[in-house]
């Protein structure tokens, strides 16, 4: 009877340290695939155009949320929220394919933000922007 009672307190013990540890080790993977929340960011925001080569991609803060601004092959600028439509992962941007790939369910987009592919219901959200003097100004 009396083993009977230490076996359970070391079965909550151990099941205990087992939720912790697995706490512990999948919090900062959840952080990272998970957009920021709460404010946070500006909500207007200028970049210079030279910071920008052809097929690159920018990630910055907007408004609270991931953003990025792409300079296509063909030399055109799109912005767009850099958080995927599915489960609100943030993409990232495969520069030779010259889309964007969720990594948490594999959902793909193009430059100017269509799904090509994967679970996303919907296109990137776009984010109006204005090029003047070299510059370009976010939102």
């Amino acid at each position: 009877m009396e083993n009977e009672g230490r076996r359970k307190f070391l079965g909550v013990c151990v099941a205990g340290c087992t939720v912790a540890a697995a706490a512990a080790a999948g919090y900062p993977v959840l952080r990272y695939l998970a957009p920021r929340s709460g404010q946070g960011g500006a909500a207007k925001l200028v970049i210079p155009a030279g910071e920008l080569k052809e097929g690159d991609a920018k990630f910055f803060e907007f408004a609270g949320s991931s953003a990025v601004l792409i300079k296509t092959s063909s030399g055109q600028l799109v912005a767009l929220s850099a958080v995927c439509t599915h489960l609100g992962c943030i993409v990232q941007w495969v520069k030779e394919k010259q889309q964007f790939l969720c990594p948490c369910h594999g959902g793909q987009f193009s430059t100017d933000g269509t799904v090509l592919g994967g679970p996303p219901p919907r296109p990137l959200a776009k984010i109006p922007f204005t090029v003047t003097e070299g510059n370009i100004t976010i939102g």
